[in-house]
């Protein structure tokens, strides 16, 4: 049996061996490596796949969600409400922008953020909702939207983990992630369904004057060299990490289903096992298959009940399993977040997530050996 690894880019690699060399090659060749010809080209491509208007490449995904807010004029003191159960970068940015983070509980079947606990958090204060696509499913836009719309707020999704798939409206309508609300980031970090070899980020929106203003934030505020017209960052993505994603982009779809398909497979090896609750896909879809591309499989994360989740994790490692907990502390417990505000009763499911949560290797590379090894020692760990 191969080596199992989290993530395998190295095998992703050697399908695309050929293509990504002599393209960086070229790059190289042509020293166009700051906005150049692969980064344009890249930009409409992503723009045509995810049927969107403007896509803005910058550096990493933290920069497009900083970026994103910064585009919309937010002020300090606005509040900006988000998930509690997420990675920090989320909250992180709304606090370097001297905003007012407000945390909110999740939904325990999607792990989404919940929009009952979006719709009480809202004040005469709140200005956005960031919705995350957690692990690569959407969160519930339809009522997001609503939410939204009633109170005059803008929706920022964070589309770090679900670039590709899609969410299907309660009137049957599909979009790409990413597509739906006011604005979007997404982050091209090596280990996502679409990454690059090293750090890349993008935003997309179809406002064409938020995007205008987003192209010179990205770009020191500067439309015309040396004029200075909004307050800006300085923030692109490089031509060899266009290049990369050129090669992947026409990949994405294939690497979902193969995503996918390990998925169904994991949750096959589990159906009979009552500590342990698999991934749930959300009402608008039924199963994991072939035509089903809502949730794009970032992570394969399992709840394991009346289990040592940690002692899980040191059995898996020592059997040559590497596994991740994503997240172990809520953000309303992390230190640098901690608010009076907050009410642990608020909280009561990310609380409980935090517990049991443990996430499994996926990737595209993933083999039925593989699979098998991994479910067999995850079942025996449970069931002594």
């Amino acid at each position: 049996m191969r080596k199992i690894q989290m993530v395998d880019l190295q095998g992703q690699y050697e399908s695309i061996k050929e293509r990504v060399d002599s393209s960086i090659s070229e790059v190289i060749k042509s020293a166009a490596f700051i906005n150049g010809p692969e980064v344009h080209a890249f930009q409409k491509e992503l723009e045509e796949y995810l049927d969107v208007k403007h896509v803005i490449p910058c550096a990493n995904g933290t920069d497009a969600l900083q970026i994103a807010m910064m585009g919309l004029g937010l002020k300090p003191g606005d509040e900006v409400i988000t998930a509690d159960f997420t990675f920090a970068a989320t909250v992180e940015v709304i606090a370097l922008l001297q905003l007012t983070p407000v945390l909110v509980d999740v939904e325990k079947d999607t792990f989404n953020i919940d929009p009952e606990a979006v719709r009480k958090a809202i004040t005469p204060k709140t200005k956005a909702i960031v919705p995350v696509h957690l692990f690569g499913q959407s969160a519930n836009m339809d009522a997001i939207m609503e939410i939204a719309a009633e109170h005059n707020l803008y929706v920022i999704e964070d589309n770090a983990q679900a670039i590709g798939g899609t969410y299907t409206s309660v009137d049957g309508t599909s979009m790409k992630t990413g597509a739906i609300g006011h604005v979007a980031s997404t982050s091209f970090f090596p280990s996502k369904n679409l990454g690059c070899y090293g750090d890349g980020g993008a935003i997309f929106t179809n406002d064409d004057d938020l995007a205008h203003t987003i192209r010179g934030v990205v770009n020191h505020g500067m439309y015309q060299r040396y004029h200075h017209d909004v307050v800006g960052v300085n923030s692109r993505l490089d031509s060899i990490q266009a290049t990369v994603l050129r090669a992947k982009l026409p990949l994405l779809d294939t690497y979902n289903k193969k995503r996918r398909e390990a998925a169904e497979k994991y949750t096959k090896a589990f159906e009979n096992i009552d500590t342990i609750i698999v991934p749930q896909i959300a009402k608008t879809c039924t199963s994991v298959c072939e035509k089903c591309t809502c949730h794009v499989f970032h992570q394969y994360t399992l709840r394991v009940l009346d289990t040592d989740r940690d002692a899980l994790v040191k059995f898996l490692n020592e059997n040559g399993i590497p596994c991740g907990v994503y997240y172990p502390i809520p953000l309303h417990r992390q230190k640098a977040y901690v608010d009076e505000r907050y009410n642990e009763a608020d909280f009561k499911v990310t609380n409980q997530l935090v517990k049991e949560v443990i996430s499994l290797p996926m990737h595209t590379e993933l083999d039925d050996e593989q699979i098998n090894f991994i479910t067999s020692k995850v079942i025996e760990f449970v069931n002594r």
